[in-house]
C-alpha cells in the first residue's frame, strides 16, 4: 500500500488520484535522501496564502492536459534536521545551502510525482523551483483551483506540501 492510499480524505474537492503521487514521492524522497520517515496527515483545502512553514519552495508545472503548481513548506526545526541528515553535518540555521536543498528536494519530489502521473496519462513539464524563507511569508499558486495541503509529521516537527492542479 502506498502512503497516499493510507491517507483518509472526506472532502470531495480533493482528487487523491492527482494528490497521491505527490504524497508518495515526498515520503520516498525524504526516506531515501534524509533518513526521515514522514507521516502524511489528512489533506485539506487551504484558505489563505500564508505559508505554514518557515521556508518554502514552489514549482510550476504545465503540460497538454494539466497545469498547476506544487510547494513544500518546512518548519525550521524540520528542515534543519533533514539538511543535517542529508549533508552529514549539523546545520543550525536557514542558510543559502538550506535554501538550495529545499529547492532540490522540491524538484526531486515533483519529478517523482511527474513519473507516477505520466503512468495515468498526465504529461507534465516542470519549471525551476523558487525558494522563499522567513516567518509569515506568502505562497501563491498559479491556478484559481483549490490549493490542497497535506500536512506531514516527523520527529523534528511538521512540514506541508501544497498542490494546485487544473486538469
Amino acid at each position: 500500500m502506498s502512503e497516499a492510499t493510507a491517507v483518509k480524505c472526506d472532502d470531495s474537492r480533493i482528487n487523491m488520484k492527482l494528490i497521491g503521487p505527490f504524497i508518495d514521492a515526498t515520503v520516498n524522497v525524504l526516506k531515501t535522501m534524509a533518513g526521515i520517515n514522514p507521516t502524511p496527515q489528512s489533506p485539506h483545502v487551504k484558505t489563505t496564502h500564508e505559508a505554514y512553514g518557515d521556508i518554502t519552495a514552489i514549482i510550476g508545472m504545465a503540460g497538454d492536459n494539466v497545469k498547476g503548481s506544487f510547494a513544500v513548506s518546512f518548519t525550521e526545526p524540520c528542515i534543519l534536521k533533514i539538511m543535517s541528515n542529508m549533508l552529514g553535518e549539523k546545520i543550525e540555521s536557514l542558510t543559502g545551502d538550506v535554501s538550495d536543498g529545499v529547492g532540490e528536494i522540491t524538484n526531486i519530489i515533483t519529478g517523482g510525482a511527474k513519473a507516477q502521473l505520466a503512468e495515468e496519462g498526465y504529461v507534465i513539464g516542470m519549471a525551476i523551483p523558487t525558494v522563499i524563507s522567513g516567518k509569515s511569508h506568502n505562497v501563491e499558486h498559479v491556478t484559481d483551483q483549490p490549493v490542497i495541503v497535506v500536512p506531514f509529521e516527523t520527529e523534528s516537527g511538521p512540514f506541508f506540501i501544497e498542490v494546485s492542479l487544473i486538469v
